[in-house]
């Protein structure tokens, strides 16, 4: 099956969704009385004997409210790394081609009573094609009906496709976003799916169609939370347990996260790829 025009479909809507989000964001920004707004740098990929690696585009914004947030889109094709390849869903030494598009996203706020937050969904194509993707939340000062409200926002997103889908993908998102070394979780969870396959036309516009409602379900949910409380008072102590907990999520971004592996693998922009660190951080 040529999955060209599918992958373009879906690029279409992860930059779509992207400039919905960026404009919610920087909105949030005006109301703070902030002119801060995204700055967007094009890159483009490079292999050798490749012709089309393809490439994205970081968005990046520093204001009053957010810190730090970055908005990267990207769609690239090539071949993996042979050593690599054994890792990767349906690919192999002998079938190392793939393409990938997708939107990531991470905000780290000014304001340790504002949660920070990533979210990422994507399509790929090895010998096989799927959808992954997620959502967590990771304040510094966690609160339980933020906490609530961002996990029935997904919740319902999920359970409109299948019952099953929050249960499963809540667990193996409070699987995957823990750091084992220090035996904790990097915030309070959402969802993490992978290797949702596709097979025909029916499984991908099933499949994307759960793909983009996590996606409106974050543009749905965050930005409520963030006007909740962006304007909470906070003391010194406060912001000493934004900047420890942030030194966590770098722990996290840098050893464990999936999307840090396969950009570094593949080539992709050093600067897009690590925009998920933050921009001031603490260790003890």
């Amino acid at each position: 099956m040529d999955w060209e025009p599918y992958t373009q479909r879906a690029r279409g809507w992860f930059e779509s969704l992207r400039d919905q989000i960026c404009a919610a964001f920087e909105e949030i920004e005006r109301e703070a009385s902030s002119n801060a707004q995204f700055t967007y740098t094009p890159w483009s990929r490079e292999e050798e004997g490749n012709d089309d690696p393809g490439g994205g585009t970081q968005g990046l914004m520093k204001g009053k409210v957010f810190e730090k947030v970055g908005v990267n889109v990207s769609t690239v094709r090539g071949n993996f790394p042979k050593e690599f390849a054994a890792n990767i869903n349906g690919a192999d030494p002998e079938n190392p081609g793939f393409t990938a598009t997708g939107i990531s996203l991470v905000a780290h706020m000014k304001n340790p009573h504002v949660p920070a937050v990533h979210m990422n969904t994507r399509f790929l194509t090895t010998g096989k094609a799927w959808f992954g993707g997620g959502a967590d939340l990771n304040p510094p000062i966690p609160y339980a009906d933020d906490t609530e409200a961002f996990h029935a926002q997904l919740r319902a997103a999920c359970t409109a496709h299948n019952p099953t889908y929050y249960d499963r993908y809540k667990k193996w998102g409070d699987e995957y976003f823990y750091l084992p070394h220090r035996e904790v979780h990097r915030g309070v969870g959402g969802i993490f799916y992978d290797h949702l396959e596709c097979d025909d036309d029916p499984s991908w516009d099933r499949n994307f169609a759960f793909t983009q409602d996590v996606g409106k379900a974050f543009l749905e949910i965050y930005p409520k939370l963030v006007r909740k409380r962006m304007e909470s008072d906070f003391t010194p102590e406060d912001e000493a347990q934004l900047l420890e907990y942030r030194g966590r999520y770098a722990e996290f971004n840098l050893v464990y996260d999936r999307g840090t592996i396969f950009g570094l693998k593949t080539g992709g922009n050093i600067d897009a790829i690590l925009m998920s660190l933050p921009p001031r951080a603490t260790w003890s």
